[in-house]
């Protein structure tokens, strides 16, 4: 039954109806689509998928309102266009005819349709699109970016309270789903507890609380601060939902997030970007199958070259409409080995060849009919190079053809695919055999470890240490230290760690990526004349 033709709760009463989800896949730009919640929850049990809730990424209020490509290429719930707002009555959009993607009630649900705002009246027209294919609407008052900043927007909003108090209220009054907001923390306890108050007050039935401030962003990010969390929790009404969010990298931090803040539920962002099976138990031991790898210390995780299979049928199946390709059995080290040399795929290398004999008008002409604008192509990229980092920073072919694809092209991800297959079926070979190098595990990072105590770590290489497992395991990411650390004196940058920091930055801009993300101007409806920034893959907006 369409949200709309259901009766509208608040709070608590509305958190429980949900059935009190209490892990959440968090908002990422261009990162938290349709595709990528789907491989998330691919990794919990049916009973226990429908404990996550599921956030899509961040969306530009007004664009989605006065920009028909923008909203078609962003949020896919229909294989029909939406109808604007305002050319309905009483009757909401077509819910039940055509159901496709986003907000899919039988695979796609729990799901909060996330928008950045700062007029109430855009925030409403651009919510009323979404209401009928969503649990709640949640306002991005957390992004710390400079683009947020030009936008006035996100994080740049918490001295406008009125402002904010207007948004929220707006959709309180007048949307027929919840409205939610997901905050960062302010200097003080004080503040921050007045703050929270005055969102809740406008009729936020959910926060969620990012424990680190607005200045805490890229090298500066650092830890979030669980305790107040913890502190929000024990001064607000007893009957308010606190999402918490910061710290999330592995599977094992989730409860000790829950029992270290009392937030009824965990939100997890760069962990799940690294590694999409961070909400799934472990299998037990013994039964591992073909996907999951687990160590002779004990240590596990899921094999890259599983996720990625995953993620690719799942690309086939819902996004392309079509059966994947048969594929043998993912390698296992009690397989025998086969004496024939498997010959290197070399298809997207073969193509650029090919297009460099060209004329140059030829080669644009076919890049710009391959430009896609399907949100769940797109982001194809940008997920495998964050899923594939350690691997791809010992397989420097890997990264080559990873690097080569373009949107859109599912081939060439196939090849890539290939590649990841025996690479890892080289790593476990190596492994049993004893002849692995686990410096070759490469670079992992953790920009938001929970286990750094920094009154007791002298780097965050202790973190990794904590986190490291072989190359071809999806882990989590870890950052040296923020710079504040070692700019007030407290802590220093060791000449490995400055390394480190410099070599994942290039591994990143080798795949054609921005360390800090990018921004991409657009124009603004059918005005080519003005234009409005969108931040792209890559960028932390929460």
């Amino acid at each position: 039954m369409p949200n709309n033709k259901r009766q509208k709760l608040s709070g608590r009463a509305f958190y429980e109806r949900l059935g009190s989800p209490k892990l959440i896949l968090a908002p990422m730009v261009e990162q938290s689509e349709f595709a990528w919640r789907m491989l998330s929850r691919s990794f919990m049990t049916a009973e226990s998928s429908k404990d996550l809730l599921a956030y899509t990424p961040m969306f530009h209020s007004r664009m989605f309102t006065d920009t028909p490509k923008y909203r078609e290429s962003h949020f896919q719930p229909t294989k029909s266009a939406l109808l604007p707002p305002s050319e309905l009555d009483q009757e909401p959009q077509r819910t039940d005819s055509d159901p496709y993607l986003d907000g899919n009630p039988a695979i796609d649900r729990p799901l909060f349709v996330q928008f950045c705002a700062n007029s109430p009246d855009e925030f409403l027209e651009a919510a009323k699109y979404v209401q009928p294919f969503c649990d709640a609407v949640d306002l991005n008052l957390g992004c710390p970016q400079g683009i947020a900043k030009r936008g006035r927007y996100g994080a740049f909003l918490q001295e406008e309270w009125d402002t904010i108090y207007k948004l929220i209220n707006k959709l309180h009054t007048e949307l027929s789903v919840p409205v939610t907001a997901k905050m960062r923390v302010l200097e003080t306890k004080e503040k921050k507890l007045e703050y929270a108050k005055k969102i809740l007050s406008a009729g936020a039935s959910i926060i969620t609380v990012h424990g680190r401030r607005r200045d805490q962003k890229g090298h500066n990010t650092g830890l979030a601060d669980w305790s107040v969390i913890r502190y929000l929790r024990e001064n607000l009404p007893t009957d308010t939902v606190i999402f918490a969010n910061g710290n999330v990298l592995r599977h094992e931090d989730i409860e000790r997030c829950l029992e270290e803040t009392g937030a009824d539920g965990v939100m997890s962002a760069e962990g799940n970007l690294y590694d999409p099976t961070i909400f799934g138990e472990p299998p037990p031991i013994g039964q591992e199958g073909r996907e999951y790898w687990r160590g002779r210390d004990g240590k596990g995780g899921y094999r890259m070259d599983a996720v990625l299979r995953r993620y690719m049928d799942i690309i086939y199946t819902y996004v392309l409409g079509t059966s994947p390709p048969e594929r043998k059995p993912l390698f296992l080290a009690s397989d025998p080995v086969e004496p024939a040399k498997e010959p290197a795929i070399e298809i997207s290398a073969a193509d650029d060849e090919d297009e460099a004999d060209q004329p140059q008008r030829k080669k644009q002409k076919r890049e710009k009919q391959q430009k896609c604008s399907s949100p769940n192509l797109s982001s194809m990229q940008a997920h495998c190079f964050h899923m594939l980092r350690p691997l791809v920073s010992k397989h420097t072919d890997v990264r080559d053809a990873l690097a080569r694809c373009k949107a859109g092209d599912v081939p060439a991800f196939e090849n890539v695919l290939q590649m990841v297959e025996r690479a890892v079926k080289q790593g476990l070979i190596e492994y049993e055999k004893g002849t692995s190098n686990d410096q070759d595990a490469g670079p992992q990072v953790v920009e938001e470890s929970a286990v750094i105590d920094e009154t007791k770590d002298a780097s965050s290489l202790t973190t990794v240490a904590m986190c490291k497992r072989p190359w071809w395991v999806c882990q989590p990411y870890v950052r040296p230290l923020p710079k504040e650390a070692y700019q007030n004196g407290a802590l220093s940058l060791s000449k490995k760690e400055k390394a480190r920091l410099a070599q994942g930055e290039t591994q990143t801009r080798e795949v054609g990526l921005q360390p800090e993300g990018r921004v991409e101007a657009q124009p603004l409806g059918e005005n080519l004349d003005r234009e409005v920034e969108i931040p792209k893959e890559g960028m932390v907006c929460g």
